[in-house]
């Protein structure tokens, strides 16, 4: 099994990085979370001409896809940039969609094109009782709703509703016609669940380097008794820890990764709650030791510990993910 990313991986993760670093994301970010999404839909347009949806996309349709290493790759540079909009959920709704294939009528051949292209931004919602609401329903061109083993196109979206990330604009998705029903359905939303949750501890796993990045460069300018805090020694272990924990989440998004090209979705749970939890690590040492002065919106910072927080529940709890490992490794029943 191959951990290391290729050399076109590499390339590709540079272009994302620099085009993601010329987009200045913490105001694109900004916007979105006011409800304006002008400069969000400019740049996923440019995030689209890089392939990044495309490789949640079949040929058939005009993608390159599935790559579920080249989306880790890429999700990881989102995550790395705080990179706003419903970008886990749309790649979500193409894998269900593809999934679905026949049973989505002319849903696939209609929508998947346009995925890929970056013209249609799609939300993904699996109702369950903790959960009724879609990410950004009211921004997307199209709101996949699955509920049992039915799924329906929102026709419209309820109010906003408050989030730990502003930049998470939560609503819940209203009316709309079935698109499909039956068996296809749940088998084709487990399916994306484990991508969306694939690409969330990707996003994690980058949003957690650059917290731990961003405080690095904080320890070694802020001084308390005439020396760079970064010197002490409790400072020291804390970035020491937040490292390994992030160094130790990396194989597990790539062995997951791997695991789901070749059709074994077993590594998704450990990968999302390692990545996770340690993104959350990573906030909270970042919140830690800038004094807490990151928790305030006016420093760009906050953007990535507020995300950091709703990327932990998002597609799987930290609890049921751990339940999910156990199942799997027989420790407890179904």
């Amino acid at each position: 099994m191959r951990f290391l990313p290729d050399d076109a991986q590499r390339e590709f993760a540079r272009s994302l990085d620099a085009l993601l670093t010329a987009a200045d994301t913490p105001a694109v970010s900004r916007a979105w979370a006011a409800g304006d999404t002008g400069p969000g839909r400019r740049l996923w347009t440019r995030l689209a001409d890089l392939g990044v949806f495309a490789l949640a996309v079949p040929e058939a349709y005009e993608g390159v896809g599935p790559l579920p290493v080249e989306l880790a790759f890429a999700f990881t540079e989102l995550g790395r940039h705080a990179v706003p909009g419903p970008v886990v959920e749309t790649v979500a709704a193409a894998a269900f969609l593809d999934r679905l294939g026949e049973g989505s009528g002319t849903a696939a051949g209609e929508w998947l094109p346009g995925i890929a292209s970056g013209k249609t931004v799609a939300s993904f919602c699996v109702v369950t009782d903790g959960s009724p609401y879609a990410l950004d329903a009211a921004a997307a061109d199209t709101v996949l709703v699955v509920d049992g083993d039915t799924v329906r196109i929102a026709e419209s979206a309820g109010p906003v509703q408050p989030s730990a990330d502003p930049a998470r604009r939560l609503a819940r998705p209203l009316g709309g016609a079935v698109l499909a029903q039956g068996p296809r359905v749940t088998t084709a939303a487990a399916h994306a669940a484990d991508v969306a949750a694939l690409a969330t501890a990707a996003q994690a796993l980058g949003l957690g380097r650059a917290l731990l990045a961003h405080t690095v460069e904080h320890v070694r300018q802020r001084t308390q008794f005439g020396v760079p805090i970064g010197s002490f020694q409790a400072v020291k272990h804390r970035l020491a820890d937040t490292l390994i924990g992030l160094e130790f989440a990396q194989p597990l998004v790539h062995a997951a990764a791997l695991g789901l090209a070749a059709g074994d979705p077993a590594d998704v749970p450990a990968a999302k709650v390692s990545a996770c939890e340690a993104a959350y690590a990573a906030a909270r040492t970042a919140l830690q030791l800038h004094g807490a002065l990151g928790y305030t919106d006016e420093l760009n910072l906050s953007l990535w510990i507020r995300k950091a927080r709703a990327l932990r529940s998002a597609w799987g709890t930290p609890a049921d993910c751990r339940a999910r490992v156990l199942e799997g490794a027989g420790v407890c029943g179904s």
